[in-house]
């Protein structure tokens, strides 16, 4: 595939829209070199700081129900996001977070709020009626996140149960908010699209696996690219990383058109519709990168999804 827009002649920095966003965001897996050989991936359980908060209510476990109508299904969201941003606040305390680990309610609240996003983008006639009974405010960041969930749903191909994958734990969030801002503070692009690209690529850098086109790295570069925009920099390094797609985004239109610039990093129309839907809700709330950070790794298999990462 060749790209558009510059003089060198190169492959996207994701080769197609099934070869690698699925991984994270949508389901579809990027292959790892070695699947013949390795067992699938299981969810990763990393070291969890203590609760922050002191809520008497008991956290969600990590297969908690999800409520089939719409009555239920509000007071889920609702209860759930306001407990999360509760979360949120405590872990960050009114600022950017310091700690290494991520605390364990906001990783369980964090992944009920994406299951229950995940099953009303795949249920839009219940997700209207319970989104009517929100407040206004989040209603439109769930009508959001759905549209984004459903962009990339849209694309999503069921993969058989054996593929294998490589997954890691994140870099602190804090650490990747440093990345994002100085990227923007020397190439322009707005660190929330910065944010919501990796969101959307591995989950912040969980997916440590190539795609079978052979992208690579916590951005998901094709090597050609990688080359011409890397700033001689490691691929698989979140620092270098998100300075080469910062580079890359300018390059192709970035901060004047982002749609332009996305476009040339993934060539969907849907691909673009969603980063800048995640990126929308990050900038209207910074809690929400600290919510998608905390989001987990999904795959849709031939025999139903698959979460391989979180608790």
């Amino acid at each position: 595939m060749e790209a558009r827009h510059t003089q060198f002649r190169r492959a996207p920095a994701l080769a197609t829209a099934a070869a690698i966003l699925f991984t994270a965001a949508c389901g579809t897996p990027a292959q790892s070199a070695d699947a013949g050989s390795a067992p699938p991936a299981t969810p990763t359980v990393p070291k969890r700081a203590p609760a922050q908060t002191p809520d008497v209510e008991r956290l969600p476990e990590p297969g908690t129900k999800i409520p089939k109508n719409a009555d239920k299904l509000a007071a889920a969201l609702r209860d759930t996001t306001t407990r999360l941003n509760k979360a949120i606040d405590a872990w960050t305390k009114g600022g950017e977070p310091d700690p290494e680990e991520l605390p364990e309610d906001v990783e369980l609240l964090a992944l009920y709020q994406q299951r229950l996003y995940r099953y009303a983008a795949r249920h839009p006639g219940l997700a209207s009626k319970a989104f009517a009974r929100l407040p206004a405010k989040l209603r439109s960041q769930a009508e959001d996140n759905t549209e984004a969930l459903r962009e990339l749903f849209a694309l999503t191909r069921p993969i058989e149960p054996s593929k294998v994958f490589k997954v890691r734990d994140p870099r602190p969030a804090g650490e990747l908010l440093g990345y994002f801002k100085k990227a923007e503070r020397r190439f322009g692009v707005e660190w929330e699209v910065l944010a919501a690209v990796m969101f959307a690529e591995t989950k912040f850098g969980r997916v440590r696996s190539d795609s079978h086109a052979g992208a690579q790295g916590p951005m998901q570069f094709m090597p050609a690219t990688w080359k011409a925009y890397g700033l001689g920099g490691d691929v698989q390094d979140p620092h270098d990383a998100v300075m080469g797609a910062a580079n890359y985004l300018k390059a192709t239109g970035a901060p004047r058109d982002y749609r332009r610039a996305l476009h040339a990093y993934n060539p969907s129309q849907a691909y673009v519709d969603a980063i800048l839907l995640h990126a929308r809700q990050i900038k209207r709330d910074p809690r929400a990168y600290y919510a998608y950070y905390a989001w987990q790794v999904f795959v849709l298999t031939t025999e139903g999804e698959r979460r391989l990462t979180g608790p």
